[in-house]
């Protein structure tokens, strides 16, 4: 069984589409959502883990791009630099999954990475800039 996790865009003219579902029927994989959402010019994206055989999920992939789907390898992870990290707290409001979560009583920004599904929704909310994206060491197709 393969298995990778994956970073999807979707353009506004397939957000209402049931492309992720066609990948269990028509491609024989599964799929686990991490995270989704409709951003702000209606465009949807998803960190989904797909499973399946190397051909299904290469099969997939193409599909998705037919699709007019970005498709990136989350092979990447956020990082915070705790030393330009003023805990203002911004990337709070914005995480969905509680990775970025303000300690209390002491008020500060506290990262569980555990709990990111690295959907880089924090990365352009923070004002000075102290959550990053950094590459993994993974390969798309290995």
């Amino acid at each position: 069984m393969y298995s990778k996790i994956l970073k999807l865009r979707f353009p506004v003219t397939e957000v209402q589409k049931p492309i992720v579902c066609t990948l269990a029927r028509e491609y024989d994989l599964f799929f686990n959502i991490l995270n989704a959402g409709i951003l702000p010019r209606k465009e949807g994206f998803m960190v989904l883990e797909i499973s399946g055989s190397r051909k299904d999920f290469k099969a997939g992939v193409n599909y998705l791009k037919e699709q007019g789907v970005d498709v990136q390898n989350a092979s990447s992870e956020i990082k915070r630099n705790t030393s330009k990290c003023t805990h203002c707290g911004a990337c709070t409001a914005v995480c969905p999954t509680g990775a970025l979560h303000v300690k209390r009583p002491e008020m500060e920004v506290e990262f569980d990475q555990q709990k990111c599904s690295v959907c880089e929704l924090c990365v352009p909310a923070c004002p000075p800039r102290a959550m990053e994206v950094r590459p993994t060491n993974q390969l798309f197709f290995e």
